[in-house]
């Protein structure tokens, strides 16, 4: 225990604390106050207007309490400073159409009236549907922080800033086709499943001819009047700050539609039927669990993540962090004293965000300003903006969304700039808007990871040379100055190794030089398995008793089950005895005196023959012209005039560089080692260079080393390697190019490096 120890969890705990302390309070309380008069301005109809929509009865009273008591909790336990909690007009629907589902369909329609509750049956059933959903709320909140005690939050770190945008986009339009019942004045039925918001779209088209005009314009008003805000901007301490519009607007419209009826549907049709007295918090009921977990499972989710991406987003904007974990536990507690006062799930309000962002508001001060006005004024003034027409709400509501779809016209760029992203973006915008915010969720978590799974496991080799005079190297297909060395082949390794990819590093390297695996045959099976048993049970008998008792032996290991053999003697099973004939000229055009002749594959290392005849010169051709060789193709010419063709030295070592290597597993090490076995096999030295103390840690783990994998093979930097493979394999005099031959070649090829773009 100690005092800095204990700071520490009670700020993580309580997160008002480290903006509280350090508040600058002349240069941010008139920015706080100014956001959050007009944030709690605007909640005050939101309420209402989330009434309307989905038509559940739920008195006034408990849904400014519940707002202010969810306000006041993220204010002591959120980690944003942005954030405006409320309900989710999305998220209520949601919750609607489970009571539906349900049989809990009691709500209110435009010809209901006050006496209807009169009626003992319909109470009974309008108090059942308070219940539930306040049980669906307060299982949520226990999801929401069960989910962060255990530390879960962490999922969002692998969430790329490409899902969260599109994600945003495609709920925005979500959020704006909810709108259009307000806007059209036509009340419908929103249905909830896959494809349902071009469901909706098609009856809101259909409904067209019934829409109120006058709804119509008084939005449109609406949206050229804020738009008008743009070209507005207030200046404070050298600081630009959004003129408060929106707070104009709602002011305005109060006192209009309180002296002049303007023919537009308002909340004050639904609100004068629910019985206004005020509904004492109760525990929830739990009797519906196992009906509504999977429900409240899904809207915890979805929630959660809403919440965090819009947080995210005003937090890369104003340069701070938000934690994730402390986020789901705020955002659940929020959900769990929401559900006492019977009311809807919360989230991020995000029409009440963008406003709080931009009147300039700093901390979350600006939040409990807000929430504490909406609480006074809805409770003492509260009747007077029943009136206001819900069209103005709208356009609000749809005004302050559109920011979210500005990344619309970024796509094109995203495409040029990374297809990955491109595609993630299209998939989550195309689930979401197709399958909900929910499903499309999971769809698009699902693809993220999938494509980051397959990306990261994607397995990248390249062919590495030397520049010349000097120990850097560079891959061939890149660099012109780059040369081969002779009787060396470099690959770099760039990705990790694992079960996924092993199979494609095996190919690449059989494959580049030439040759092909082929499975060893029972004979040479047994000598591998009397090789890797000890000396005692070398004397193997055909028949062999033992008692049950003794412990069972532990199977002998097997360095390898394949044999490398050269790619075309083993397509076109030509015999042991056919030999290659070209010619190298390595440096210019002079030719080399020397005649090297390599045979078949099963020609042990250093076996050379010497043939004068045309039979073989012309065999030796057609073999070079059939398929690449272990050496590099530019590095071999054909003679046209048949005169005797030579070739360099096979090739003697691999050398791997796994200096981007940042982890091996078990199957990769497995695989690995047989790998090396099999080139040893082969008279062929696999050396490794650069890798990290880690990668090694996981090859002795992973029991990779052995009598011939040792960890001599393994080399601090890739020029070590490069010269321990020189040192143990020297080229013969014969082979060097002579000073004048060397002075030959252009000097731009000596001495510049030239990159090919």
């Amino acid at each position: 225990f100690s005092w800095g120890r204990f700071r520490n969890i009670t700020l993580k705990m309580f997160p008002v604390l480290n903006w509280l302390f350090s508040y600058r309070f002349r240069e941010w309380i008139l920015r706080d106050l100014y956001a959050g008069l007009s944030v709690g301005m605007f909640q005050i109809p939101q309420g209402l207007l989330g009434v309307w929509l989905t038509r559940l009865p739920l008195p006034n009273i408990n849904g400014f309490l519940s707002a202010f008591c969810c306000s006041m909790t993220y204010v002591i336990f959120g980690t944003s400073h942005h954030i405006s909690i409320g309900s989710f007009s999305i998220l209520n629907v949601v919750v609607t159409n489970i009571l539906k589902t349900l049989n809990f369909n009691h709500t209110l329609y435009s010809n209901g009236s006050l006496d209807n509750f009169s009626d003992p049956t319909l109470m009974k059933d309008y108090m059942e549907s308070l219940t539930l959903t306040a049980s669906i709320t307060f299982l949520t909140g226990i999801i929401q922080l069960l989910l962060g005690c255990f530390c879960l939050g962490f999922v969002t770190t692998y969430v790329p800033k490409t899902l969260v945008d599109a994600y945003l986009t495609a709920a925005a339009l979500h959020v704006i086709v909810s709108q259009f019942t307000f806007i059209f004045d036509v009340t419908l039925e929103f249905r909830k499943g896959p494809l349902d918001i071009f469901y909706n779209l098609f009856h809101f088209f259909l409904a067209l001819p019934k829409a109120n005009a006058t709804s119509i314009l008084l939005f449109l008003l609406s949206m050229a009047t804020l738009r008008l805000n743009t070209s507005i901007m207030i200046t404070y301490k050298h600081i630009p700050v959004a003129f408060p519009m929106e707070l104009l607007l709602i002011i305005t419209v109060t006192i209009i539609s309180n002296r002049i009826h303007l023919h537009a549907e308002s909340s004050s049709a639904v609100v004068s039927m629910i019985p206004q007295r005020f509904l004492p918090p109760t525990p929830p009921d739990l009797s519906n669990l196992s009906k509504i977990v999977l429900h409240a499972f899904s809207l915890a989710i979805v929630s959660y993540f809403l919440l965090v991406f819009v947080g995210e987003r005003y937090a890369s904007l104003h340069n701070y962090n938000i934690a994730s974990n402390q986020e789901l536990i705020a955002v659940g507690l929020c959900n769990i004293c929401s559900s006492f006062f019977k009311s809807f799930v919360v989230s991020c309000a995000i029409s009440g965000t963008v406003i709080q962002g931009k009147t300039g508001g700093r901390t979350q001060l600006a939040a409990a300003i807000g929430a504490s006005m909406m609480l006074v004024i809805a409770l003492k003034l509260g009747r007077f903006f029943q009136v206001i027409p819900n069209c103005i709400l709208a356009a609000v509501v749809v005004f302050n969304v559109l920011p979210f779809l500005e990344k619309f016209p970024d796509i094109p760029i995203l495409w040029r700039r990374d297809k990955y992203h491109f595609v993630i973006w299209l998939v989550t915008f195309a689930a979401v808007l197709c399958f909900g915010l929910d499903i499309g969720l999971v769809i698009a978590m699902g693809f993220t990871f999938f494509i980051i799974t397959i990306r990261s496991h994607r397995m990248k080799m390249v062919v590495l040379g030397q520049i010349p005079n000097m120990n850097i190297y560079r891959s061939l297909s890149i660099y012109k100055a780059a040369r081969e060395i002779e009787g060396i082949k470099i690959f770099q390794c760039c990705s990790s190794i694992s079960f996924a990819n092993m199979n494609h590093f095996k190919n690449y390297l059989l494959h580049k030089m030439d040759m092909k695996a082929v499975p060893l045959d029972e004979r040479e099976m047994r000598a591998l398995i009397s090789d890797s048993l000890p000396d005692t049970a070398v004397e193997r008998k055909d028949l062999k008793c033992s008692c049950v008792c003794d412990p069972p032996l532990t199977p002998p290991r097997i360095p390898y089950t394949e044999k490398l053999v050269k790619r075309r003697h083993a397509d076109s099973n030509s015999s042991s005895s056919s030999v290659n004939l070209v010619h190298w000229s390595k440096y210019g055009d002079k030719l080399s005196s020397r005649m090297l002749l390599v045979g078949a594959a099963d020609v042990s290392p250093g076996f050379h023959t010497r043939l004068t005849t045309e039979k073989n010169e012309d065999e030796g051709r057609r073999a070079c012209l059939s398929s690449g060789s272990a050496i590099d193709n530019s590095s071999v010419r054909l003679d046209q005039e048949g005169q005797p063709m030579h070739l360099p030295c096979p090739v003697h070592t691999i050398i791997l560089d796994f200096s981007m290597v940042q982890f091996v597993d078990l199957i990769g090490s497995e695989l690995l080692r047989r790998i090396i076995h099999m080139f040893h096999s082969s008279g062929i030295t696999v050396l490794i260079a650069g890798c990290h103390s880690s990668v090694i840690a996981d090859f002795e783990k992973n029991d990779f080393f052995d009598s011939c994998v040792t960890k001599e093979r393994f080399f601090l930097t890739l020029h070590d390697a490069v010269l321990a493979a020189l040192d143990k394999h020297p080229k013969p005099d014969k082979l060097e190019p002579t000073a004048k031959e060397f002075a030959e070649e252009p000097l731009a090829e000596q001495q510049k490096v030239e990159y090919l773009a």
